[in-house]
């Protein structure tokens, strides 16, 4: 199969002004998105897709409505080379230590919550779309759209948290939307294996099994990939010759474990996040600092970029003549599947977050670990957008070599657009206000007030020992130290895992504080 890209151009037109314009408009995404920072809630997909927009509908002018777009590419060119760097660095930034300290109810949203979104949606499109008359589709189509649009994208919501403010809440949102993504993958392709005309109890057993053993299949591979480059790392000292090894190793094999995967025919955005995961937590601390600092920046440089050519594209995308043509022979049935897609999104949505954060409350005992009415609200706000992932599969579904021909393919490209569009621009504008009504900022301290700040540090500092104050009998309440909480051990998965990864993990794999000094190197600092 061919994945390159192909120009949209004339036969006696060099391919390298499409290329070149496509890199300027990168380029204008980058900087219009630097210039808009100050408003966090105008992000670089926002901004992709309006230039995206513009840009498809002055092609559409200058070509006089032959075509909207300067690249032309095959569908799997999203899975090859688009979607490992970005899943790859969401495993790899990932704060591991909430990401574990909360990893049931993560799992329990992401996979879980994942699962029934896709039931709905399932379900939803089977029964509504046959009111609509539309009768192009079979059930692989209809569960691959539970599995397209079960996919979500929380980049807008997590620009908006404080992490420090409401570490939870981040971490919840956070981890629950790459496992979320990797999760609707994994459904993906379960589905597309099977030959689901006939649907028996069988059947539907088998599609459950080989999802639970592509889950399980992906993540093991991904974390030996993760933990041999480590090993490998940790005995030969690449940082004692040349970063450009280290550097060069820990992204071909970042990108070996994706390939490995897609060859097992697994899923490789499972397999490259939990080795991200895996590469973050060992093999980053045994390379030079030179080299961490390098390959932290490197991998979100190609996520970031990769993200932006996405978005730019479906952006241009969304004004291809072609389906729209097709599109506007019933434009009643396209409104109505974008409409009923949207609703369906809000109801999963809903109908997973918030059950399972009432699950999920009822398994912890302090009142500060329990998901607040508030903060259930934003996570199921979160979770409504729809971006590069869905889109992608969106693709791999109902396109084939970029073209869409069938009358019913094409309603299905156009209005995944829509929703993507919608959710991402509409929904992504109003997170701000949202957040802002739901979680008020709180009043932070002026450093101008020391009496303040040193009644506040001296029992913080103290750790459960005596202060001088209260030796001298003044007795502060004593507020919960940060640092007191984070080492204290607790019976969870976060602190049964610290134990084995001490005593046996790092002393073989490395990681901070097991690795040997790498002459030339500087100290290890912790970079967060």
């Amino acid at each position: 199969m061919n994945f390159g890209l192909r120009m949209v151009s004339e036969p006696d037109q060099a391919p390298i002004h499409s290329i070149t314009l496509f890199v300027a408009l990168l380029c204008a995404c980058i900087l219009i998105g630097h210039l808009l920072e100050k408003h966090r809630w105008i992000n670089e997909s926002i901004t992709a897709l309006a230039i995206g927009l513009c840009t498809g509908t002055l092609i559409l002018l200058t070509t006089q409505g032959r075509s909207s777009r300067i690249l032309l590419f095959d569908e799997q060119l999203f899975f090859i080379y688009l979607l490992p760097p970005i899943i790859f660095n969401a495993g790899f930034q990932v704060k591991k230590k909430q990401f574990f300290r909360n990893f049931m109810t993560i799992m329990l949203f992401g996979a879980v919550g994942t699962l029934i979104s896709f039931v709905i949606i399932s379900l939803g499109t089977a029964q509504l779309f046959k009111k609509l008359d539309i009768g192009f589709l079979d059930t692989v189509d209809y569960l691959g759209l539970g599995a397209i649009f079960s996919a979500t994208d929380s980049v807008c919501t997590l620009q908006v948290l404080d992490q420090e403010e409401t570490p939870l809440l981040y971490s919840l949102v956070f981890g629950e939307g790459v496992v979320n993504d990797a999760t609707s993958v994994v459904l993906f392709n379960a589905i597309l294996r099977f030959d689901l005309s006939h649907i028996t109890s069988s059947s539907a057993i088998h599609l459950l099994g080989n999802f639970f053993y592509l889950f399980g299949a992906s993540t093991a591979l991904g974390i030996a990939v993760g933990l041999i480059s480590a090993y490998i790392i940790k005995k030969l000292y690449f940082g004692r010759h040349s970063t450009d090894r280290e550097v060069a190793l820990m992204i071909l094999m970042a990108y070996l474990s994706y390939i490995m995967a897609e060859l097992f025919n697994l899923s490789g955005i499972l397999t490259v996040f939990f080795c991200g995961i895996l590469m973050s937590h060992y093999t980053w601390h045994n390379v030079s600092e030179r080299s961490r600092v390098t390959t932290k920046h490197a991998f979100a440089t190609m996520s970031f970029i990769s993200e932006i050519f996405i978005f730019l594209y479906v952006g241009m995308d969304a004004l291809d003549i072609e389906k729209w043509k097709i599109v506007s022979k019933s434009p009643g049935k396209s409104i109505g599947v974008s409409s009923i897609l949207l609703g369906l999104v809000l109801v999963g949505r809903a109908a997973s977050i918030f059950p399972l954060s009432f699950i999920s409350n009822l398994t912890k005992k302090s009142q500060s670990d329990k998901i607040g009415f508030k903060q259930q609200i934003v996570i199921w706000w979160a979770g409504l957008m729809r971006g590069a992932v869905s889109m992608a599969l969106a693709y791999n579904q109902f396109t084939r070599s970029g073209h869409t021909q069938l009358p019913g393919n094409a309603i299905m490209i156009t209005s995944t657009i829509t929703v993507v569009l919608f959710s991402t621009v509409v929904f992504g504008l109003l997170t701000k206000p949202l957040i802002s009504f739901l979680l008020p900022r709180k009043h932070t301290m002026l450093p101008s007030d020391l009496t303040n700040l040193k009644l506040l540090n001296l029992p913080l500092l103290a750790n459960g020992q005596d202060s001088e104050s209260e030796m001298n009998g003044d007795h502060i309440p004593r507020p919960v130290s940060l640092r007191m909480l984070l080492t204290t051990p607790s019976h969870t998965v976060h602190h049964f895992w610290r134990k084995f990864d001490d005593s046996v993990m790092r002393p073989v794999f490395g990681g901070r504080g097991f690795t040997a000094h790498v002459d030339g190197s500087p100290p290890e600092r912790i970079i967060h």
